[in-house]
């Protein structure tokens, strides 16, 4: 015996014929399984209509995170990562280039503020190159005006980048 999956299209039609108090109670019964469903159901009703709000506060957390991350270098690694999954999990929600493209550029200033800098530990340095090469990345696919915004700032963080590592190569980055 299987159980049989429904397709997007599938349920979304079924919703539509439901009323509203069953819809709502569908709703809270989903976010009652899973942490994240609530913390999106939450987004989606208390902070999605003040988006630059929200990712004020998310940069504003992420600061924090960062102000305190431990000393060793295993360590700081581990809580980069968990910054990183934060950011990722809040960029999901919001399913918008440019925010994720923000909040990555406001990752990789932090990680030039609060980083070890003398470190020769590999994965915090590899931590840094993939967020630099996931912008890049990412405002490449954006319409031209928003490319020449953000390329800005990105050259203005690849050069700090290169005055603060000695192992950061500003000639590896180009937009």
């Amino acid at each position: 015996m299987t159980v049989t999956t429904y397709g997007l299209q599938h349920i979304k039609k079924e919703i539509q014929h439901l009323p509203n108090e069953q819809v709502a109670e569908l709703l809270l019964r989903l976010a009652r399984y899973k942490k994240e469903n609530k913390e999106l159901l939450a987004y989606l009703l208390f902070e999605a209509h003040d988006e630059a709000g929200f990712i004020e506060k998310v940069k504003a957390e992420a600061g924090f995170m960062f102000s305190q991350l431990p000393s060793l270098s295993y360590n700081a690694a581990k809580g980069m990562r968990k910054i990183l999954r934060l950011l990722g999990k809040y960029t999901k929600f919001m399913a918008s280039k440019t925010a994720e493209i923000e909040l990555l550029l406001n990752f990789c200033s932090n990680y030039l503020e609060y980083a070890d800098r003398r470190t020769s530990y590999k994965p915090i340095r590899l931590i840094l190159t993939r967020q630099v090469e996931k912008v890049r990345g990412l405002i490449g696919k954006l319409h031209e005006d928003l490319q020449y915004d953000y390329a800005d700032t990105y050259n203005t963080l690849i050069a700090d980048a290169e005055k603060k590592l000695n192992w950061f190569k500003k000639s590896d980055y180009p937009l």
